[in-house]
């Protein structure tokens, strides 16, 4: 006869299955697959072994509220954030990027730009929101930067979720619903609204899993998973500043501008870096205008800062 139902989950040494919700240092919290809410804390297995939020992994039980994760799932991606001398884990399994700008404060294009490349180079879907659009004065500004990026075929979703909750939550289920997304942005841009917003009570389980992680204070600092309601997660994260590129190779970062991808073919070399060569297709379109030369100097950076990483 089997074991009931509850002596599996408690036994010590028992092997389970659950999702990695929130990291902190080599702290992971893991929603057993068979009671969700009942959140362990649990370390990897060896000093090698890197877990990612939204992993899907296997842990053995030490205690009522301790583990030990032991085998790792297989990844659909991973995102990192990285510099020019480490690489680390952030979000692994992931559908979609959400990143959130504000018609004010001033909005960084360059980080902006690089969460794009990061979304491309990883096949996720990004979503651009607008928010603040009750800031009518600042609105036309906003828009007009955005331009570029509709003309390259991203999403711009325009909500104001101060004053409009209803119609913003409306509009954030219909594209959150069923998918994994990891939620950028800067601060002032409104996050932390979205995120209490479409997450029921996030507040308590930021404050639940900041205790359960033993992070205490430091309940910014750390990479949590939401589940939603209807269905899929909603991954938040912190400073959008750490988001880095560097471990990106030329060749993903060049196929990661989706302007630049229908005229790689026709570089006169096929090693073209896209920086000074003859017969460059992409430099031939940035002298016409058919390449933005903000876009272009963000490729240019990305390839520099990948050249300075130390191996």
């Amino acid at each position: 006869m089997s074991a009931p139902a509850h002596s599996v989950k408690r036994s010590a040494g028992a092997r389970l299955a659950g999702l990695v919700i929130a990291a902190h240092g080599r702290h992971y919290l893991v929603a057993p697959e068979h009671e969700p809410h009942a959140l362990l804390q649990c370390f990897p297995r060896g000093k090698k072994s890197e877990v990612a939020v939204g992993d899907r992994v296997v842990y053995e039980q030490r205690s009522a509220d301790q583990g030990v994760i032991v085998e790792i799932g297989e990844r659909r991606n991973l995102l990192y954030r990285s510099d020019q001398f480490k690489s680390k884990l952030f979000a692994a399994n992931l559908d979609q990027l959400l990143i959130v700008l504000a018609t004010e404060p001033h909005f960084s294009e360059d980080l902006l730009g690089r969460a794009l490349v990061a979304a491309e180079a990883n096949e996720l879907k990004p979503l651009i929101v607008l928010n603040k659009t009750d800031v009518t004065a600042a609105l036309p500004t906003a828009r007009e930067r955005l331009a570029r990026y509709r003309a390259l075929g991203y999403d711009v979703l325009e909500l104001s979720i101060k004053t409009q909750p209803q119609e913003a939550l409306t509009a954030l289920r219909a594209r959150l619903q069923g998918h994994a997304t990891l939620l950028l942005g800067q601060s002032g841009m409104g996050k932390s609204t979205l995120v209490n917003l479409v997450v029921p009570n996030a507040d308590v389980a930021t404050r639940e899993i900041s205790t359960a992680l033993n992070s205490g204070r430091h309940t910014t600092t750390f990479t949590r998973l939401y589940p939603l309601p209807e269905g899929g997660a909603l991954i938040d994260s912190p400073g959008f500043q750490e988001f880095g590129l560097y471990h990106l190779t030329e060749g993903r970062l060049e196929r990661a501008f989706p302007e630049f991808r229908p005229l790689l073919a026709h570089c006169r070399f096929y090693n073209c870096h896209h920086l000074h060569e003859p017969g460059c297709a992409i430099l031939e379109a940035l002298a016409e205008g058919r390449v933005a030369r903000e876009r272009h100097a963000l490729y240019a950076q990305l390839v520099h800062e990948a050249s300075q990483v130390v191996r």
